[in-house]
């Protein structure tokens, strides 16, 4: 009898813990959903900024802004201060961790990657890598950032190119894979305040 009763109770146990963490995994996918289909397009940068803080658990740093069309995927986010977050930037923060320090300027348009597939695996395994973006770092415009990746000091990444390994302190680079075409004077000491209305 007594085997009986324990055994009901773990059954029990076992399937409200399951139903648990069922209704939390659906909970996660439910509150990305919310934001990248719906607040994300809310014209109040500020409702935008406490939703990803406080709802999804993104740190954000002070005066920070972020576009809307922004798409996020996973919380293994860091945005530092002063930092400008492009129209319909990707970021994915579903694997390694991302790293956004401060005054940084990510332009519309980039994709910023943690997790990929290793190409040789036959069971298309995935790799997670922490990527890193550098105080004072320029994105361009349709850039794009691959796992494992540190974007330096200062550093430019140019429009519609691809970081496929890290870029230097104060060195612009351009092109698909992205390679060396310059250097970014040193000294930079601006704060990147931009908030327009109604976006």
């Amino acid at each position: 009898m007594l085997i009986v009763k324990s055994m009901r109770k773990l059954s029990i146990s076992y399937w409200f813990k399951k139903l648990i963490n069922k209704l939390e995994f659906y909970w996660t996918g439910f509150k990305y959903y919310l934001f990248n289909y719906g607040f994300t397009y809310f014209p109040n940068y500020r409702l935008r900024i406490l939703y990803l803080r406080h709802i999804i658990g993104i740190s954000i740093g002070r005066q920070s802004f972020i576009h809307m069309g922004c798409y996020f995927e996973g919380n293994n986010i860091s945005i530092g201060n002063n930092t400008v977050i492009g129209r319909n930037c990707y970021l994915g923060g579903n694997g390694g961790k991302l790293t956004i320090k401060n005054n940084v300027s990510i332009t519309a348009q980039a994709y910023i990657f943690s997790l990929t597939h290793l190409t040789g695996s036959p069971t298309f395994e995935c790799i997670q890598k922490d990527v890193t973006v550098e105080d004072y770092a320029w994105i361009g415009a349709r850039a794009m950032i691959l796992p494992g990746v540190r974007i330096g000091k200062g550093a430019v990444l140019g429009a519609a190119s691809t970081a496929t390994k890290d870029i230097p302190d104060y060195t612009i680079y351009a092109g698909t894979p992205a390679k060396e075409i310059g250097k970014r004077g040193q000294g930079l000491a601006y704060t990147l305040r931009y908030f327009p209305c109604f976006q």
